[in-house]
C-alpha cells in the first residue's frame, strides 16, 4: 500500500550543515557547547567537543560527494565522542541510505530524545517507519503530526502528512492538509487535491447506492 510513498520530503533531511545539496533538506544547525571556566573572561574549549564536530562536518561533505559508507564512519565516529542530536541524525541519514531502516529508526529517536522540538527527526523517523519491512503507519501517523506541530508552515510536512493519510484511507483529513501544502507552495499538491476529492466522491456515491440498496423494498 506505501509503495507509492517514496515522495515523502524532499529527501531524507540532514542536519549540521548549511551547504547541503537540495536533495537534502537542512535542518537548523546544532552547535556543540563549550566547556566554560568560572570566570566569564575565559573559557577552555573541549579538544573531544571539537574533533567530534570535526567528524560531523566531514561526514556531511562525504555525505555529498555520495561516500554514504565514509559518511557513516565519520557520523559514528563523532556519536561515539559525544552523544549529540545532530550527530545522531545525521547517523540515521546514512542508515537510511544504506537500508539500514532498523538502525536508522533507533538514531533519529534517540536525536528526538535529545532534541524532542527538531521537525525533521520526526519527519525523517516517519519515512523509516514507511519504507521499513514491517512497514508502521501508525507510528508515521504519529510522528508526522508532531513535525506539522513543530513546523506548522511546512508545506513538504504537511503534503507527507496527506500522502500517509491518503494511504490509510482518511482521504477528507488528506484532503486538508493537501490543501495546506498548496498554501504553503507546493504546487504539486492540486493534483493529489484532485486525485482526493475524486476518490472522496466516489466512496460517497458507493454509500449512497448501499444505502438506497437497503432502503428499496424486497420483492
Amino acid at each position: 500500500m506505501f509503495t507509492n510513498l517514496a515522495r515523502l520530503s524532499r529527501g531524507i533531511r540532514l542536519s549540521a550543515s548549511a551547504s547541503c545539496s537540495r536533495s537534502l533538506r537542512t535542518s537548523a544547525q546544532h552547535h556543540l557547547g563549550w566547556a566554560t571556566s568560572t570566570t566569564p573572561s575565559s573559557s577552555a574549549v573541549n579538544p573531544a567537543e571539537v574533533e567530534a564536530m570535526q567528524c560531523l562536518e566531514e561526514g556531511t561533505q562525504k555525505l555529498e560527494d555520495g561516500d554514504v559508507q565514509a559518511a557513516k564512519d565519520l557520523y559514528k565516529r563523532s556519536v561515539d565522542i559525544k552523544r549529540t542530536a545532530s550527530g545522531l541524525f545525521n547517523l540515521g541519514v546514512t542508515h537510511y541510505h544504506l537500508k539500514e531502516y532498523d538502525d536508522a529508526i533507533a538514531c533519529w529517536k534517540e536525536s528526538i530524545a535529545l532534541q524532542p522540538s527538531s521537525p525533521d527527526a520526526h519527519t525523517n523517523l516517519a519515512s523509516a517507519y514507511i519504507v521499513s519491512p514491517v512497514s508502521r503507519p501508525d507510528l508515521a501517523l504519529h510522528h508526522l503530526r508532531v513535525a506539522s506541530s513543530l513546523a506548522p508552515e511546512d508545506g513538504e510536512i504537511a503534503f507527507n502528512l496527506a500522502a500517509v493519510l491518503e494511504a490509510c484511507g482518511h482521504l477528507e483529513e488528506s484532503l486538508e492538509q493537501y490543501q495546506k501544502s498548496k498554501d504553503f507552495g507546493v504546487d504539486r499538491a492540486a493534483m493529489h487535491m484532485r486525485n482526493v476529492s475524486a476518490k472522496i466522491l466516489g466512496k460517497k456515491l458507493k454509500e449512497a447506492e448501499a444505502q438506497q440498496g437497503k432502503d428499496e423494498p424486497s420483492t
